[in-house]
């Protein structure tokens, strides 16, 4: 079920180091619902979990027992198991495309409302908002409209290239609990579909390589080389902060905490922003 696009506002967030994947799951959402702290809470919980099977199953020593995360890197790129285990909060499913359940949506795409896509640790999200499909890849400066042809052509060119591909089904949040002007994480914008197309024109000659196939027009497919240059910006602060997180071996959040979290990290913010 399409919940409301917020009146009419779409939702993009703008790439960070290594953050995608909290880029990805906030505009499957449609607002700044998590943030990397909030995911690396959700890695370290299945983290411990996934040690205790381990454990229980006769495991005393091995790679798997050690220290190191299976679910997040310290410059913050997530498994899978963790956007899913994010999406579970707001009560939403992650599907291979290919599964048997997911068969109708291999048909016809344009019936369903979110698909995750996931290649070389780059994660991005393509989403029905108010009746309209969007790409909201981070490493776009706004989401880019898809026509209901070009989306099954589009994910059928993906899926071609070795893009893995994840359908998202469930109630998508309505809207989002904090407002436009509030929902500032310093990488996520409110933009009007006019402001996002607007957008998109005016730096199309400049994002897309005169290489690219016309079917396929993404800055992170075939140029991945500026993926991974902005890869490399993450500081060494972002590094600390989600190796503390890993540390914190308290239970992933649920959705009241979560929001509260939210509210809790905003007002932060709110106090230490410089304008």
């Amino acid at each position: 079920m399409e919940g409301a696009s917020n009146g009419g506002m779409l939702y993009h967030e703008v790439q960070e180091s290594k953050l995608c994947a909290v880029h990805c799951v906030n505009t499957v959402l449609q607002g700044p619902f998590f943030s990397e702290f909030d995911l690396a809470a959700l890695a370290s919980d299945l983290d411990r979990k996934e040690r205790q099977v381990m454990i229980q199953g006769g495991a005393a020593s091995g790679d798997f027992l050690s220290e190191e995360s299976h679910n997040v890197s310290l410059d913050g790129d997530f498994s899978i198991q963790v956007l899913e285990k994010a999406l579970e909060v707001w009560d939403l499913q992650v599907i291979p495309l290919h599964s048997p359940v997911a068969e109708p949506a291999q048909i016809d795409p344009e019936l369903e409302n979110a698909f995750i896509c996931h290649l070389h640790n780059h994660w991005f999200c393509i989403r029905k908002v108010s009746g309209e499909w969007y790409n909201f890849d981070s490493l776009y400066a706004a989401p880019m409209h898809l026509s209901k042809f070009y989306l099954s052509a589009y994910l059928d060119t993906l899926e071609g290239s070795g893009w893995s591909i994840f359908l998202v089904r469930g109630n998508f949040p309505k809207e989002c609990p904090i407002s436009a002007s509030e929902g500032s994480n310093g990488y996520g914008q409110w933009l009007s579909p006019d402001d996002a197309e607007r957008i998109t024109k005016s730096l199309s000659s400049t994002q897309v390589p005169s290489d690219r196939p016309s079917l396929n027009p993404r800055p992170s497919d075939l140029s991945y080389g500026e993926a991974q240059m902005l890869s490399q910006m993450e500081d060494d602060d972002l590094k600390a902060a989600i190796a503390a997180s890993l540390m914190d071996s308290s239970p992933a959040l649920s959705k009241p905490e979560a929001v509260a979290s939210q509210d809790e990290n905003q007002s932060s913010k709110d106090k230490d922003k410089v304008v």
